[in-house]
């Protein structure tokens, strides 16, 4: 069934709302084409009025800012990509992934899917997080609230009471 951008014939409440008229072909999108790393591919496609968009398939250069020179850097791999992070091992770019290139690391501040190139900003004090450090040190900092709260909830051997005996004299 094809995707339509119109209004949902489903109420807030759940129940069905007549519909009005039939799906117009201006409402329908078009499937999902990842933008990945490798030698420069594009396509382009008729859109509404006869138009044509430049849409990428394929990216191997970008345009990358650094203050007010911009040049053109190779990229290497998608480094983070905060819409899916399952994109990273697919190193595919969207919008706010961070890349690594020749230049260093950039964040894309273009939608490559939808203008045809990659414009980024390089990143000065950027490190990639390593993802096996960062889950031990957040193991060994769970470990070691649990073993202070098994200390702190411990029950300690109640020291008997020492009756002093009196002699008599």
């Amino acid at each position: 069934m094809a995707d339509v951008h119109s209004k949902s014939l489903r109420k807030p409440t759940g129940g069905m709302r007549r519909a009005a008229r039939k799906k117009r072909k201006g409402e329908l999108a078009r499937p999902h084409l990842p933008v990945t790393v490798g030698g420069e591919k594009r396509k382009l496609i008729r859109v509404r009025g006869g138009n044509t968009k430049q849409r990428m398939l394929k990216a191997e250069f970008a345009m990358v800012a650094e203050g007010k020179k911009t040049k053109k850097v190779k990229i290497t791999a998608v480094v983070e990509n905060a819409a899916n992070p399952f994109f990273i091992r697919r190193n595919i770019i969207t919008k706010g992934a961070i890349v690594n290139t020749d230049a260093g690391y950039a964040r894309v501040t273009s939608r490559p899917g939808q203008h045809g190139n990659v414009n980024a900003i390089l990143l000065k004090d950027y490190a990639p997080v390593d993802k096996k450090k960062a889950k031990k040190k957040r193991l060994a900092a769970q470990m070691a609230a649990k073993e202070a709260m098994r200390k702190k909830s411990e029950v300690k051997p109640v020291e008997k009471a020492v009756k002093k005996t009196t002699k008599k004299k």
